[in-house]
Order: C-alpha cells, then sequence, then structure tokens
C-alpha cells in the first residue's frame, strides 16, 4: 500500500514540475543570426518599443501583453498597460519584476546592453530588425510566428502586399513626380533622407523627395528650402495643431513658394510614417492623396 502511496505521490510531484516548469522549448534565430530558446506558447510578453505593440495588437494577440513602453498609444487600449521606461531608455528592473517569458526587441533604439542582460537572465529576447517596408511585412510575420498566430499574420501582410501594389498601380498612371519636401523638425528644420521610412513612402507614393541622400535626417536652412522650391510641402509632428499652425504660417511669409501659392502645405500624424507597423501603409496612401490628388479627382 505504501509502495501505492509513493508511486502516486511521485507522478503528483513529477505533474507539478512539468507545470511549473514547462519543458517545451523551441529554438529560433532572429534577423540579427541570435538563437533565442523560447516557450512554444508564451503566455507573458514584454513589447519593448511602441511598433511591436501596435503589432501584437493588429495579431489580435493583445492578452498575452504584461508590459509596454512609454510612448505605447496605439490602439488607445495599449496605454493602460505596465510601462517599461521608454525604448531608449528601457527599466530593466520593471521588465525583470514582470516575469516576462518572451521580450520582443528593436535593433534600432533599444540598448544592446539592456537586451544581453535580459538574456543573460535567461530571459528570452527576439529582436526584429525592420528597415524598410519589406522588412516591416517580414517582422510580423516573424511575430506571428512567435505567438503562434501565423495565420493572422499572413492574412495581415497579405492585406499590406495588396494595398501597395494598388498604389503602384495608380501612380504608374501618372506622368509627374512632384518635388516633396517632409519637414518633422521646427527649429533647426529638418527632413528625411533616402535611408528612412518617409523616403520610400515618398517615392512609392510617386513623389521626389527634395531631401534623399546618405544622412537620414539632414538639417536645412529656410533659405535652402526655398532654393529647392517644394511644390508639396508635408509638417510631421508630434504635437500636432499648436506646430503646424506655427510652421505654416512661416512658410505663409514666402507666397512665391509653390507649396503656399498652390495651397499644398500639409500636416500628417508622425506615427503613420516613422513607426514600422501595419499603419506605414495608411501613411502611403495618405501621402498619395496629397501628392497626386488628380488621381482621385478622376478615379475616386
Amino acid at each position: 500500500m505504501k509502495h501505492g502511496y509513493w508511486i502516486i505521490g511521485f507522478l503528483f510531484f513529477t505533474g507539478y514540475l512539468l507545470f511549473a516548469y514547462p519543458s517545451s522549448a523551441r529554438m529560433v534565430n532572429d534577423p540579427l543570426g541570435r538563437e533565442v530558446s523560447l516557450p512554444e506558447d508564451p503566455r507573458r510578453v514584454v513589447a519593448l518599443a511602441p511598433s511591436i505593440t501596435e503589432i501584437v495588437f493588429a495579431l489580435e494577440e493583445q492578452d498575452r501583453l504584461k508590459g509596454v513602453t512609454r510612448y505605447s498609444d496605439f490602439p488607445p487600449e495599449a496605454l493602460k498597460y505596465p510601462k517599461v521606461g521608454s525604448y531608449v531608455q528601457l527599466d530593466l528592473e520593471k521588465i525583470v519584476a514582470l516575469k516576462p517569458d518572451l521580450c520582443i526587441a528593436i535593433r534600432d533604439g533599444n540598448p544592446k546592453n539592456v537586451i544581453d542582460r535580459l538574456a543573460s537572465l535567461n530571459i528570452p529576447v527576439y529582436v526584429v530588425d525592420p528597415r524598410n517596408s519589406q522588412a516591416v511585412m517580414e517582422s510580423i510575420l516573424k511575430i506571428g510566428m512567435l505567438l503562434n498566430a501565423a495565420e493572422k499574420a499572413e492574412k495581415l501582410v497579405k492585406n499590406m502586399r495588396r494595398r501597395i501594389q494598388r498604389v503602384k498601380f495608380l501612380v504608374d498612371r501618372v506622368d509627374t513626380r512632384p518635388r516633396v519636401f517632409f519637414q518633422i523638425g521646427i527649429s533647426p528644420i529638418i527632413s528625411v533622407g533616402t535611408h528612412t521610412f518617409c523616403h520610400e513612402l515618398i517615392v512609392l507614393a510617386g513623389g521626389k523627395n527634395l531631401s534623399e541622400g546618405p544622412v537620414s535626417y539632414p538639417r536645412f536652412s529656410k533659405e535652402q528650402v526655398l532654393a529647392i522650391s517644394p511644390e508639396v510641402l508635408i509638417v510631421s509632428s508630434m504635437e500636432r495643431e499648436r506646430v503646424f499652425e506655427q510652421v505654416k504660417s512661416e512658410w505663409d511669409q514666402w507666397p512665391d513658394l509653390p507649396a503656399v501659392k498652390n495651397k499644398r502645405i500639409f500636416l500628417v500624424d508622425s506615427n503613420l510614417f516613422d513607426r514600422p507597423t501595419p499603419r506605414l501603409v495608411d501613411g502611403l496612401e495618405l501621402l498619395l492623396q496629397l501628392i497626386h490628388p488628380e488621381i482621385f479627382e478622376e478615379d475616386p
């Protein structure tokens, strides 16, 4: 009889260990070539950048989220989650306190020393590296794989590709490439170089980026902007209306500037253009409307 109790006790204890310390894990390689061991079904995920938070929500896997970074504000429901610092100044103690079984990081912004420290504490960290729209879609597919949401990710990416192809089709029907100046900084004036999401979106939307070049975020004087004579001037700011009215009133002092003369100074939501998320396609479609309104007048 005692032997029977021993067997039952052993089986109970073994079951407890399997529950508390699941042996099922998988090895994956992230885009940086790092080998990461993570659970088959991660349930405590910390997103280390606003863009990661957006992607998790877009995949409808937000129930897995236990922590996000400070400026994770889309969708609005993301605001209720515990904060672990900003994505460039992560709070290691807060991350560890959330007991994550997976952290999803981004190469451009997250401090490498924090990522390495988390890995040394046996907290799985998968790093994505979205540098352009194609890499953004690949990141969505990879995050979908991590969260067992591959089908949702494929559906989301398929929709993004379809919308991008539609923009390309419409742009192919026009002959002009209006000169675009995309202003993201107020004082000093800062624009966008070739190696940015904004540049790629401007080109895809049928515009010519007047600040293209090797410097990602070049600075301009007002005289330099007047000299390149933009036909479309787009102002991107997180401060929205107040800054826009200030910038617009400053440019309105130059009535001979084509963008002023033709009333083509526009304010856009910065998050549509600098966050590597599915909303980049929203930004692309918006740019198409601003750069080539004639397309929609002819074929709404």
